[in-house]
């Protein structure tokens, strides 16, 4: 017997004697759920150069680089303060009316930015999953990390902004903005990983997203006051269901922690609040941890078949 054909041997019997180990991941709703945290947590380096490459690619061969990451909620800014506080005067109804917009679009612009990534995360990196296996979940995380880079700049120019103009509320309401943004991303995150599956399956789901994030813009307190809205519902069960909105929750839960709303300048309004707004955060915050289990449970059912609809 030749030296080559000894040592296929031996690698064979070396191969043959290896336990099998199952990959992928359990379906066990609690089970499955602990293993999936781990494998995520395994393959934590790998998520942070995804991240990397992904704001890398924004703004690859740009002069300006994260600059840009300001030009899109700065235009809107203007846009909106000029058209919507301006010409139709909600800025002369409402305080600081520019403050209050540009909160809205930076809550906006990390929400949206969540969920178009993560719905078209899978089909991006379609060349990974189906070459090699890890966990699936790490690119919808991807995309939610460059979201967050994005966020974390926007939000530092509106720290900025809300204390030369405005300053700050320097009272408990302050705690409405941690808890505002962890809700934010647990919502939009969860979200994010059944959109992610649905893609795969159904590619229709990205510009059925694009549509919904358009009509849920409008349906929430971004570029009007939800005072508006208390005053022309009244309290009807359709406050209640406007109220049901988690984007318009943390969005309004922003708000009351960073602005002002105190102003008794002529023709403003007094800013209405639902009485029990830190009750609904909490609830939302509470749905969104359930629902983000939830989603990456019904993520981990439908990813057995994703590199072969990929």
């Amino acid at each position: 017997m030749s030296t080559m054909q000894a040592d296929v041997q031996a690698r064979a019997a070396r191969i043959a004697a290896e336990p099998l180990v199952p990959i992928g991941q359990s379906t066990g709703f609690f089970s499955g759920t602990i293993k999936s945290l781990k494998e995520i947590w395994a393959h934590r380096e790998l998520l942070v150069l995804l991240v990397r490459r992904e704001i890398k690619a924004r703004y690859k061969g740009s002069s300006l680089g994260i600059v840009w990451s300001l030009g899109r909620p700065i235009l809107q800014l203007f846009i909106y303060y000029f058209a919507i506080g301006q010409i139709l005067g909600a800025a002369r109804q409402t305080p600081d009316f520019a403050i209050f917009v540009f909160i809205g679009l930076t809550m906006w612009g990390l929400i949206t930015e969540i969920l178009s990534g993560s719905t078209t995360s899978l089909l991006a990196n379609s060349g990974l999953v189906k070459k090699v296996y890890l966990p699936r979940e790490i690119f919808p995380l991807s995309a939610v990390g460059g979201a967050l880079f994005n966020f974390m700049v926007q939000f530092a120019v509106l720290l900025v902004a809300v204390a030369v103009i405005s300053g700050f509320p320097l009272d408990a309401r302050l705690l409405y903005v941690p808890v505002s943004i962890l809700t934010a991303i647990l919502f939009a995150v969860a979200v994010g990983l059944i959109l992610a599956a649905m893609n795969v399956y159904l590619r229709d789901t990205q510009h059925l997203v694009e549509i919904a994030l358009i009509l849920l813009f409008w349906a929430s307190p971004i570029v009007y006051s939800f005072t508006f809205v208390h005053n022309h519902l009244q309290g009807n069960w359709l406050e209640q269901l406007y109220l049901s909105n988690p984007i318009t929750i943390v969005i309004m839960g922003m708000q009351k922690g960073l602005w002002d709303a105190g102003s008794t300048a002529t023709g403003t309004l007094a800013q209405y609040w639902p009485p029990d707004l830190e009750l609904r955060l909490l609830i939302t915050l509470l749905v969104s941890v359930v629902l983000l289990w939830l989603g990456q449970r019904i993520f981990s059912r439908l990813q057995g078949n994703f590199a072969q609809e990929l």
